[in-house]
């Protein structure tokens, strides 16, 4: 669609088992990638550059640098796999702009955040707060398959018409288009779309967020959460971390102490500081209590050891 070669990723995002994002930044922004996996060339990433979440200063110098050659920036509009950061509004918004002054594309992966934080994913969220914002291609996946192996994307029909069999571009998959899936998901989406339903997921959410910081305040332990409809996380900080390089500086010891008591008590999250927690419309305000219960045991536990 652009004819170009370069992709800006940042670090800490996750967007699949693909090779070309399968990469770590590099020494600076006229330095591209270097593979995070084994089997991946170097020749692969080489388009590849990744830069810091949240960085104004560094998205505006890489587009000075290479705004000519990229073809798109793709981003998690919230990073559930570095926990549960936020992408901030001028962030956000100030990609755009870039994007659609030097011809690039803005993608939005919502696997994680689509049809979870909100019904219209976490582009309807910054939709409320940046008039007229909507990325160019949007990518979902497991909550659109409502249990089941589902995923697929969105843009425009100027873009899709590259696709075949309109176009040269080659899709095609074994379960692409798989007909259990599908209905599995179409049910799905059915459910979630009833009149209250994030309302009320997203009060649950609240609750064990707010009954999770106070716990932590009641037991003198750094602590700090936040949540979007359904998904949350948390850090043993004292501030909401703003990118990889600050997640990986939080209390990792003090966060398995927890998780392990916590796994005690009866309640399993998430096994590494890496990965964002789930509400979902089945918990109920029992479910909630309990977990609540494990955790302020469990930091207490932490206060005294």
């Amino acid at each position: 669609a652009t004819g170009r070669n370069k992709i800006i990723k940042f670090e800490g995002c996750y967007h699949g088992h693909a090779d070309a994002l399968l990469v770590k930044a590099g020494a600076g922004l006229a330095t591209f990638g270097h593979p995070t996996s084994a089997g991946v060339p170097a020749e692969v990433v080489k388009d590849t550059l990744v830069l810091t979440y949240n960085d104004l200063p560094q998205i505006e110098e890489a587009f000075a640098l290479h705004g000519s050659q990229i073809a798109c920036v793709m981003i998690e509009p919230i990073a559930g796999n570095m926990n549960f950061v936020r992408a901030q509004v001028p962030f956000v918004k100030r990609i755009a702009e870039l994007c659609k002054q030097h011809g690039a594309l803005f993608v939005f992966d919502e696997v994680m955040t689509g049809f979870r934080v909100a019904l219209g994913g976490a582009q309807s969220v910054y939709a409320q707060l940046i008039p007229g914002f909507a990325p160019d291609i949007s990518v979902f996946g497991k909550v659109i398959g409502g249990g089941m192996p589902l995923a697929a994307f969105g843009t425009s029909r100027d873009i899709m018409k590259h696709l075949a069999p309109l176009g040269p571009v080659y899709q095609a998959g074994t379960l692409s288009g798989n007909p259990v899936a599908t209905a599995c998901g179409l049910a799905t989406l059915k459910e979630i779309a009833k009149p209250g339903f994030y309302e009320a997921l997203g009060a649950k959410t609240h609750t064990l967020v707010a009954g999770l910081r106070a716990a932590a305040a009641q037991a003198g332990v750094p602590f700090c959460a936040d949540s979007e409809g359904g998904m949350f996380g948390f850090f043993f900080t004292e501030q909401l971390p703003q990118n990889y390089g600050v997640v990986m500086a939080t209390d990792k010891d003090r966060f398995n102490r927890f998780f392990h008591s916590m796994l005690d008590h009866g309640v399993y999250l998430a096994p590494a500081l890496y990965e964002a927690g789930f509400v979902s419309a089945a918990h109920s305000s029992a479910d909630l209590d309990a977990t609540l219960e494990a955790a302020r045991a469990s930091f207490a536990a932490l206060t005294a050891a």
